[in-house]
């Protein structure tokens, strides 16, 4: 669907975020709108990140709302729980948990609903097919599903009230000798996290229309070998990429994230960042009492972490 508008006089900082604002919708589609080329003001493709002009004429094309997942009875799909009003389901590396676009597949939400169809009901949004959350692409682990619209809510008022206990495993790069807390408030440009680690860091990325959120990540220490440490790593928050970005931010950014690690976070023999959601506890609905769900690293991660105990002294 086409859209031409003229940014609003108060339109300020991204231009992603103004046009979102003016058009009363989420990010999302607007983010897919400057994946696909499809931005242009004053005629001139835009980026998200160019600043608002207001006033200026913007043309954009959004694609039609994408609808709940289509079943996938061929897609593999590993159950961890089980219950009448949500299931707990392992997700694999490289495998988004739910569609962006309109007939997407391929996803952990089509499996899902190819085997529990009402849990494409249990989401506000038709294409999350249920998931109450999300793990980024290459992280591994722990997903849970709604099967029904009031437990989605009942899991998300926990979400925001703090109530769900995230369990990771993390390989960090360099040898960590203690436990401990990053709190740096973390905010969201072009694709990645940064961090806003005082109150000037905190006023230029709201100069640039950004908005840093708080975020909190602790960690302990699981085992040590010569140039990695692996991590036990609990999070309260969930803003975008927070382990990997917090860790980073530490200096010992998660093994094989090239995103926030570069070189240094190379591994020979790793495809892909060694972040997996070891572990999910919540309140289950009606009452259920406390429930945990939990995930041994996957096949190719602790190969990973065998190797590197086999080097270690």
């Amino acid at each position: 669907m086409k859209h031409e508008l003229r940014l609003p006089p108060t339109a300020q900082g991204r231009l992603d975020r103004a046009l979102a604002d003016a058009l009363g919708l989420g990010r999302a589609p607007v983010k897919r709108a400057f994946q696909l080329g499809e931005v242009r003001v004053r005629g001139r493709r835009a980026r998200p990140a160019d600043p608002a002009e207001p006033g200026a004429p913007v043309t954009i094309e959004l694609e039609g709302p994408a609808g709940p997942p289509a079943p996938d009875p061929r897609a593999r799909l590993a159950v961890l729980l089980e219950a009448p009003r949500f299931v707990v389901v392992e997700k694999p590396a490289g495998v988004a948990v739910h569609p962006l676009a309109p007939g997407e597949g391929g996803t952990l939400a089509n499996a899902v609903v190819a085997r529990y169809p009402e849990c494409a009901g249990a989401s506000p949004e038709p294409r999350e097919g249920g998931a109450v959350q999300r793990l980024d692409l290459e992280t591994s682990g722990c997903v849970l599903f709604a099967r029904d619209r009031e437990a989605w809510d009942l899991f998300h008022a926990q979400l925001s009230t703090r109530g769900v206990e995230k369990v990771y495993l993390a390989l960090a790069a360099g040898r960590i000798t203690a436990g401990g807390a990053c709190s740096v408030p973390l905010a969201q440009r072009g694709g990645r996290a940064v961090p806003a680690p005082d109150l000037l860091a905190e006023e230029r990325l709201r100069a640039k229309g950004l908005r840093a959120r708080p975020a909190e990540t602790r960690f302990e220490v699981v085992e040590r070998f010569e140039r990695h440490t692996l991590l036990r790593v609990r999070i309260t928050t969930g803003v975008m990429h927070q382990i990997r970005a917090h860790l980073a931010f530490l200096g010992h950014p998660v093994a094989g994230d090239a995103l926030y690690g570069g070189v240094a976070a190379a591994l020979p023999g790793l495809g892909r960042h060694f972040l997996h959601a070891t572990r999910l506890g919540f309140d289950a609905p009606d009452g259920g009492g406390r429930v945990i769900a939990e995930s041994p690293l996957p096949a190719d991660l602790e190969a990973v972490r065998a190797g590197l105990a086999a080097e270690t002294p």
